[in-house]
């Protein structure tokens, strides 16, 4: 492999993948426009699940982007291009957050004066819970995530224009309370926007909760653009078997952690039987969500655990992609699970809104995401130890 092959991205079809996603990413936010027009309340709501699906992707891959920093390996070097370019979208996921607050009381109680004022718990929590403060915190852990991403890639792209050792102890020393800070504005937002849909339920276990999910987003996606540009070279050559088992079982964990939160917080509420506190899972299981929570144990925990206990499977790129694409879309189905039953408690609904709304933002979204890393050599050339990460072992 030759430095110039690994140096060039395929900004060809780069290119047009992203705008096969703007173009889908178009037509859907058209129709979901139309759903604003025609059911406000309803196109919020779906709306909310797309925003915090497209939020996953792009914090969890900032997440992963610093435990690679911390952590190194050839694991996060192959696809630490990949999981910045995610990661540098996190100013347009920002101004996909300014429709939210246009619907705020057909999604919260505690934006709604008139339930505020005949809710004494609402009345207690106003001062933090308010659309004021929501915009705010908001804000601000947007602006200190985009800060995060951009020091850690404009240090990364000052390391491709000249070899500097001192730049990995830099993007460490930036990555470490960077990840701390990741976690600390997660559980910020989660209770902001999802756990306070219902302002009477709490968990403390949400936040890690979601920390999660996000986590397997980032890595999902990946690999799923892994597989896409594996098709050619640079990638084609520089993937190796190694790697990808490193990926594999990666994805093994975060999928073994989302399961360990997700029955921990059920277990704890459930044994609890508090009257504040299970009326969350009373009203996921029933009334056909039950089906939806057991499509979730299944497809977002029992399937994928199964395949990536294998080795030759988590070897296989084709493969785990395959997998991967089933947990990214298991994710929109735990963000739906999350969301929707607070609206329709004990009764299953679903709406076409709720597969335009995501469309419509993940689309746009891929268009930015394919921008970012076309603008970039796919590998981090003068990164010191990328020459032992493309080192082609025998046993391989």
């Amino acid at each position: 492999m030759t430095e110039s092959r690994a140096v060039a991205p395929p900004a060809a079809d780069l290119a047009a993948l992203g705008r096969r996603g703007l173009v889908v990413g178009a037509l859907a936010a058209v129709a979901s426009a139309a759903g604003l027009i025609a059911n406000p309340a309803q196109f919020y709501r779906s709306y909310l699940v797309a925003f915090a699906l497209v939020l996953g992707v792009a914090l969890g891959s900032l997440a992963i982007s610093m435990l690679h920093h911390m952590s190194g390996g050839a694991w996060g070097l192959v696809i630490r291009r990949i999981l910045e370019a995610s990661s540098r979208t996190i100013p347009l996921v920002a101004l996909f957050a300014v429709p939210l607050f246009f619907g705020l009381r057909h999604l919260y109680p505690w934006a709604d004066p008139g339930r505020v004022a005949a809710d004494e718990i609402l009345r207690h929590r106003a001062v933090y819970m308010n659309p004021t403060g929501v915009a705010i915190r908001l804000a601000v852990c947007l602006i200190l995530w985009t800060v995060l991403a951009q020091a850690l890639s404009r240090m990364s792209r000052r390391q491709d224009e000249a070899p500097d050792p001192g730049l990995e102890r830099k993007m460490q020393l930036v990555a470490a309370p960077g990840l701390a800070l990741y976690c600390l504005l997660v559980t910020v937002v989660s209770v902001d926007l999802l756990m306070s849909l219902d302002l009477h339920w709490f968990s403390a276990i949400f936040p890690v909760y979601v920390v999660g999910g996000q986590a397997l987003s980032g890595l999902a996606f990946t690999l799923v653009v892994c597989l896409f540009l594996a098709r050619k070279g640079p990638m084609r050559e520089v993937l190796q078997p190694r790697h990808v088992h490193d990926h594999g079982k990666l994805l093994l964990a975060f999928t073994m952690l989302w399961a360990y939160f997700a029955l921990s917080q059920f277990l704890i509420i459930w044994s609890g039987n508090l009257p504040e506190e299970i009326g969350f899972f009373r009203d996921r299981l029933t009334g056909g969500w039950g089906a939806v929570s057991l499509a979730l144990a299944l497809g977002h925990f029992a399937v994928p655990f199964a395949f990536l206990l294998s080795r030759n499977f988590k070897r296989d790129l084709g493969k785990l992609a395959w997998i991967a694409g089933l947990l990214l879309f298991m994710r929109w189905v735990d963000l739906f699970w999350l969301v929707a039953p607070a609206f329709h408690p004990g009764k299953l609904s679903f709406h076409w809104l709720d597969l335009t709304a995501p469309a419509g933002l993940l689309g746009i979204w891929l268009w930015e995401f394919t921008r970012q890393l076309a603008g970039r050599s796919l590998l981090p050339m003068n990164d010191p130890a990328l020459a032992v990460a493309l080192e082609v072992h025998a046993h391989d």
